[in-house]
């Protein structure tokens, strides 16, 4: 199943020249035969945040990844932010996503906070901005499960 997906970078660094992370999710997706409804780069700010998924809502996006704002710093609040949407939380992504990362870079993978959900019959998955990050993520979970979980969602 092909999927409407939609991109946001949460950073207060970053823009569109600048996004790496952001373009690896839109090329990982698109490889994958899923289309793309829209791309953001939002600043690491619930707000800013909660109108960027509005406008994926909006544009008709099943799945909304956003990357970025994960870790621990004191800027950093997209786990925050999703997490009160949430209407189901999928905890064994960030569970599996920290084990595969361990694998990769060691005891760092404990600083990541990531996560995905459910919200308004999309999933959501949160990210952290590392490029690296995004395509372990992407290769190992996401793509091979994306199909399946919208699926899920209108069951």
């Amino acid at each position: 199943m092909h999927v409407s997906a939609y991109v946001v970078t949460c950073s207060d660094s970053r823009d569109a020249t600048k996004d790496e992370s952001g373009r690896v999710l839109r090329d990982a997706l698109e490889s994958a035969g899923h289309s793309i409804a829209g791309y953001t780069v939002v600043k690491d700010d619930p707000e800013a945040i909660r109108g960027a998924l509005e406008a994926a809502r909006a544009a008709g996006a099943r799945a909304v990844l956003f990357n970025g704002g994960t870790g621990i710093g004191r800027r950093d609040s997209t786990v925050e932010t999703l997490q009160a949407l949430f209407e189901k939380e999928l905890p064994g992504f960030g569970e599996l996503f920290r084990m595969l990362s361990y694998r990769q870079i060691g005891s760092a993978a404990m600083m990541s906070r990531a996560t995905a959900g459910t919200y308004q019959g999309m999933i959501l998955f949160a990210l952290p901005g590392s490029p690296q990050a995004v395509r372990l993520a992407m290769d190992a979970l996401i793509l091979p499960e994306l199909g399946h979980a919208v699926r899920e969602l209108t069951r």
